[in-house]
């Protein structure tokens, strides 16, 4: 069993040798344009843009809560786009659009791609930022999904 290490840091930079995927929530409405995907974007447009055709295209593919896209951005470094999002907050909202159990499915796919890949993985708190979930029910997800099938996960607190 891999662990889970927590580190101070940039996501979107991720330390150590070898494949590494970057991981982090998307919504199912196909929007991207606030939070952690900014970052992702100011480094590399190809996942904002497999990610919108992927939605246009959603008829005729596997988009949807709980779907996995990975997105290769250098030689070494891939983007996980995981659909783990219902929707988006509005000022109107009264829920929050974090779906566990779709971040539950797509972490499971991740996990035998990113063994595949022979990959670690790289995440901010996903699902806990604008999706409004709790880490305490997230970290559960990523410890049986990823680090308990053997890939080594990294965890950035921005600081």
């Amino acid at each position: 069993m891999a662990e889970i290490t927590y580190v101070r840091g940039d996501a979107t930079a991720p330390r150590g040798k070898g494949v590494k995927v970057i991981a982090h929530v998307c919504n199912d409405l196909g929007g991207w344009g606030k939070g952690f995907v900014l970052a992702l974007s100011r480094r590399w447009p190809e996942p904002e843009a497999a990610y919108r055709r992927w939605h246009r295209e959603r008829a005729k593919n596997d988009f949807g809560l709980g779907a996995l896209q990975l997105v290769q951005v250098e030689p070494y470094v891939w983007v996980a786009n995981l659909v783990g999002q219902r929707g988006i907050r509005t000022g109107r909202s009264t829920g929050v659009p974090v779906r566990y159990e779709a971040i539950d499915t797509a972490l499971a796919a991740l996990g035998g791609r990113a063994l595949e890949l022979d990959a670690s993985v790289h995440m901010p708190r996903i699902g806990c930022g604008l999706a409004g979930g709790r880490w305490e029910k997230v970290e559960p997800l990523v410890t049986d999904r990823l680090a308990a099938v053997g890939v080594p996960v990294t965890v950035y607190d921005h600081d």
